[in-house]
């Protein structure tokens, strides 16, 4: 029996040496996770820091400028515009506000299919801003074109960059414009549209009034007695009317009469 439990006790003994041994190396295990977990949020954290520097520098470089053209010379369209300023830089997008009213020459010789759009102001998007800033700075009040034969040598750049505006506000003005545009033109309808109504409704009543008094009909219809406004002439009159109506009282109550 002795032999017995002395063989369970080394037994049990071994058992605690192997589960200690387990133990250490999970916790070894672990701790090699852990140090590898804390490598990888240190990697992805600067992985995501250089991402972030490389976006900003993107962001500085893809800073746009806009310039303003006040004035767009007659024959002048978008393909000339760009022909002009990309020799600078890269553009970006090109906007020609249209005339209202276009000018059309009788005077020339040789008839067009398409005849040529008047603007009348622009905007010029340049994909760097320095590019644009040197651009209004040199070719502000500056000659178009140096060459007597051009049809742009007596006219002049009158040119400003616009800062901290960007395209959204040119579109926002735009779509602006079109709605009051737009809103002003349904007004105008409306107007139109009810006195066309009252027109006719006054023709067709006058009609029908003529036709009663032709048939010896009474009408109850009263001509309107509308009182307009009075002219300088009868102001006047009547301010002479009234200062001479005081001035006989006035009289009237010195002598008693």
């Amino acid at each position: 029996m002795s032999q017995q439990s002395e063989m369970m006790a080394i037994m049990v003994k071994q058992e605690e040496t192997c589960a200690s041994i387990d133990n250490s190396e999970s916790e070894k295990t672990n701790l090699g996770n852990d140090k590898t977990d804390t490598e990888n949020d240190s990697e992805f954290e600067e992985a995501k820091s250089n991402n972030n520097v490389m976006l900003t520098e993107l962001q500085k470089k893809k800073k746009r400028g806009i310039i303003y053209l006040s004035t767009i010379p007659k024959y002048m369209n978008v393909t000339k515009i760009r022909e002009t300023f990309s020799v600078y830089g890269k553009l970006g997008r090109v906007y020609l506000q249209l005339a209202e009213t276009e000018i059309d020459d009788t005077k020339k010789k040789k008839k067009r299919k398409v005849p040529a759009k008047h603007f009348t102001e622009g905007w010029v998007e340049f994909e760097s801003k320095k590019v644009a800033k040197h651009v209004a700075a040199t070719l502000n009040n500056t000659q178009i074109a140096t060459r007597k034969k051009s049809k742009f040598f007596d006219t002049m750049w009158n040119i400003k960059y616009l800062p901290r505006f960007k395209w959204t506000h040119l579109s926002e003005r735009l779509a602006y414009e079109r709605a009051v545009h737009k809103q002003r033109l349904r007004a105008e309808i409306a107007q139109a549209k009810r006195e066309v109504n009252f027109f006719s409704y006054n023709v067709d009543r006058s009609k029908k009034l003529r036709k009663k008094q032709n048939q010896g009909e009474s009408t109850s219809f009263v001509i309107p007695d509308i009182k307009q406004r009075e002219t300088d002439m009868e102001i006047r009159s009547r301010k002479n009317e009234n200062k001479n109506d005081d001035r006989t009282q006035f009289l009237k109550s010195l002598f008693g009469k």
